[in-house]
């Protein structure tokens, strides 16, 4: 009897599936989702929630009456957009310009390429650098974290801020600091600084990506290979001149855990072999440090990020492992 049975790869199942995966990186971001609130009080639960119900739904609409096919809005990919775009907004951003980012992240970041696994671009980000350069006042009122008290919500400059300052003034940035305000503790914890949800606590969403590394959800590669491009450089930078802030503060503050962690780790956008990851996580790190010290905009991770999204093609195609058949 022939028992050879002939099928395509891969022959092995490892357990992993889609659900899983995203099911997963939602748990990893339940901590910084629990530090936005306490910080940020109910505009940041109001904001998430908003963005979610709108990603989800807009992706139920394109595929159920646009595409006329089978809805897969419970793999929880739409969710997780939902959260990540919220993650990228101040707690105090008008709901209708929530929705219209939603709207944006999916029907032209993800849907519009044809769906999940097909995206060039993460669609959280589309939505976030749409909205960035659409409605700039908006997108940089940035409330101070003042707990459930989001009545007369104080806001702030963020961080980032004092490096354009510090350059501009050629004053050493650690002077600019005004009295341990935004000291590199507070930076980790998020309390009393300015910015978007995502941005409020560094060590919770390095707990997110201990838990993302104990799951095997994603790799070390990238954000590790970021971490190291935005230390050497900005450290090389503050070497030569004081007047540029040194490698912890790059580090703990803005986006850079959230972009690294979450969202340069994407499947779909990111390169495929190790070599690949190593040259798209340094080519994040060294366009973030360049548009935060010389560009127009304090923050540079997204446009980073998206820049390499565009990248990971010719990447992918020059980082090919050797073939042996």
């Amino acid at each position: 009897m022939n028992t050879l049975i002939v099928s395509p790869s891969p022959h092995v199942h490892g357990g992993d599936s889609i659900e899983r995966n995203m099911y997963g990186v939602l748990v990893a971001l339940l901590p910084a989702l629990f530090c936005s609130v306490f910080f940020f009080g109910w505009g940041a639960l109001r904001v998430t929630i908003a963005a979610v119900a709108s990603t989800v739904l807009f992706e139920y609409i394109i595929q159920r009456y646009l595409w006329r096919q089978p809805v897969a809005i419970k793999d929880g990919s739409a969710i997780i957009t939902g959260v990540l775009l919220a993650f990228n907004l101040p707690s105090t951003i008008p709901l209708w310009l929530v929705v219209l980012g939603a709207l944006v992240a999916i029907g032209v970041g993800k849907m519009s390429f044809g769906g999940l696994g097909n995206n060039i671009f993460n669609p959280a980000l589309v939505g976030r650098v749409f909205l960035l350069i659409s409605f700039p006042v908006q997108m940089t009122t940035w409330p101070v974290p003042n707990g459930f008290e989001t009545t007369d919500a104080v806001t702030g400059p963020t961080p980032l801020v004092l490096v354009k300052q510090a350059l501009r003034t050629q004053k050493p940035f650690a002077e600019l600091l005004p009295g341990g305000e935004h000291s590199l503790l507070e930076l980790g914890t998020g309390s009393g600084v300015a910015g978007s949800l995502g941005e409020i606590s560094a060590f919770a969403l390095l707990l997110g990506f201990a838990y993302l590394l104990l799951r095997r959800v994603i790799t070390w590669h990238v954000p590790v290979s970021i971490f190291l491009a935005i230390a050497l450089f900005s450290g090389v930078l503050h070497w030569s001149n004081p007047a540029y802030a040194s490698p912890l503060f790059h580090l703990l503050s803005g986006g850079v855990m959230l972009g690294a962690i979450f969202m340069a780790t994407d499947y779909v956008t990111s390169p495929m072999s190790r070599r690949g990851m190593w040259i798209y996580g340094v080519g994040i790190g060294v366009l973030t440090i360049v548009i935060r010290n010389f560009g127009a905009y304090p923050e540079g991770m997204s446009f980073a990020i998206l820049i390499m999204n565009a990248c990971t093609p010719l990447i992918n195609k020059y980082c090919k492992p050797k073939r042996f058949a």
